[in-house]
Parts: C-alpha cells; structure tokens; sequence
C-alpha cells in the first residue's frame, strides 16, 4: 500500500471507482487520496496492515478522506477515486 499523502493541495484528478478486493485503486500509477460516495451504502476499505473497515450508511454526497483497497463487499454506489 502507498505511504501515507501529506500533500494537502486540492487535487487534479479523478476516476469512477471498480470495487476490488486485492488491487490498491490508483489513476497512473497515484494513490487514491479520497473517495467521494454518489450513492449511499457501506463502504469497506481494506488498509495496508490488513484491516478491514466498514464506514456504514455513508449519505450521497460525502467524501471520505481514505486510501488502501475500496472492496466488493461495499454496497455504496457511484463512488469516485480522487488523486494526487
């Protein structure tokens, strides 16, 4: 997994989200830095140490300020990756 983003510049990238369950989601090679929720559900994040984390009833509109592995078992939809 990528080291933790201490750039807190405004970002100048994004990309639609594919949950998987092993692939860090990154954009050409750059770490996801947030996650924006367009349709509301769970979100479940797998961290670099091996830990799973359900944010649960995530409401359409939030971003989560997260990296590591967006998993299949999130049932939020329309979800954006937003990167370095």
């Amino acid at each position: 997994m990528s080291p933790p983003i201490k750039n807190l510049s405004p970002s100048r990238r994004a990309a639609a989200i594919v949950p998987h369950d092993t692939a860090e989601q990154k954009v050409n090679g750059r770490p996801m830095r947030a996650v924006y929720v367009g349709g509301t559900g769970h979100v479940v994040v797998l961290d670099d140490e091996g830990t799973t984390t359900t944010f649960s009833a995530v409401p359409i509109g939030t971003i989560l300020p997260i990296s590591g592995v967006i998993t299949t078992a999130s049932t939020a939809t329309l979800m954006v990756g937003i990167y370095e």
